[in-house]
């Protein structure tokens, strides 16, 4: 598998509007985008870092994935999202090498990606977000 670099690292956030202040006033850094994924459940910002994003996400449903998250470990990093160039064959070769797979179709995430994530039961605990930017 050919990882091109760190693409974001998700983190998780009770109140998106409240972060994106922190990440703004006292990091310096710009939300260039705020987005629903109604697929995931979820309303994310985007901010950028030299190469790599910061990705907050805040739940949009109590017991939607990031709602979960938040209730069982708090706020916190949720994932890291490696970018890669073609990600059907990269879920192939994941499955190939064992790696459980949450997502065995890539499906449209934020900040005009497709995305898919490998289970951290496979991954050594971290949750890891395969992105590859969509074609226009």
């Amino acid at each position: 598998m050919e990882l091109t670099h760190i693409e974001h690292i998700g983190i998780a956030v009770k109140n998106l509007e409240e972060a994106i202040k922190y990440y703004e006033d006292v990091l310096g850094l710009k939300c260039y985008t705020i987005e629903e994924i109604r697929s995931q459940k979820t309303r994310t910002a985007f901010f950028k870092i030299g190469q790599t994003k910061i990705e907050l996400l805040e739940s949009t449903e109590p017991y939607g994935p990031i709602g979960r998250f938040i209730e069982n470990k708090g706020e916190g990093i949720h994932h890291i999202a490696f970018a890669v160039n073609n990600l059907k064959d990269a879920l192939k070769e994941a499955a190939s090498k064992g790696i459980q797979l949450i997502d065995t179709e890539s499906k449209k995430g934020g900040d005009n990606l497709e995305i898919a994530f490998l289970h951290p039961k496979s991954t050594r605990g971290v949750l890891t977000e395969l992105c590859e930017q969509q074609k226009e």
